[in-house]
């Protein structure tokens, strides 16, 4: 038997393996996810977005950012795709001709209101495989890796 090169030995790293599957799932429910989404000629940013904004009065570009986690430079792209697909629009108030307020359309209203309950009920159905012990546990561990990075 031959003993393992360095290579190898961090090949077989536990951790390694764990960031393996965790990447492996994203990369899973992400490919699921995008291919939902594209029914709606959507794609993900798009429907993060609509998501975002969907059962709210609107938010600046900054507040969708957060929520969304999609970086400035991309969002803009995304809010302008969006506005010429008629889902959303752009209005500065008044009281602050700095800030942009990006609000659904009554067609980016009656898509959410399609897309989203949908979405969220296909992703349910995947997920109650799991028993309710099971979900908890992936919750828990899953926001403890997040305070890891």
């Amino acid at each position: 038997m031959s003993t393992p090169n360095a290579f190898q030995a961090v090949a077989l790293e536990p951790s390694l393996a764990t960031v393996r599957a965790l990447v492996r799932a994203y990369q899973a429910f992400s490919s699921y996810s995008e291919t939902f989404v594209r029914q709606y000629d959507l794609t993900s940013a798009q429907f993060d977005v609509v998501a975002t904004l969907g059962n709210t009065q609107g938010m600046s570009m900054g507040d969708i950012g957060e929520k969304t986690l999609i970086t400035k430079g991309t969002l803009t792209g995304v809010v302008d795709r969006l506005e010429r697909k008629g889902l959303v629009t752009r209005e500065t108030p008044p009281e602050n001709r700095r800030s942009v307020i990006v609000q659904l359309t009554a067609a980016g209203q009656q898509l959410f209101a399609q897309v989203f309950p949908a979405h969220i009920g296909d992703i349910k159905q995947h997920l109650e495989t799991l028993d309710a012990s099971e979900m908890e546990l992936l919750r828990v561990l899953l926001n403890r890796i997040q305070t890891l990075f």
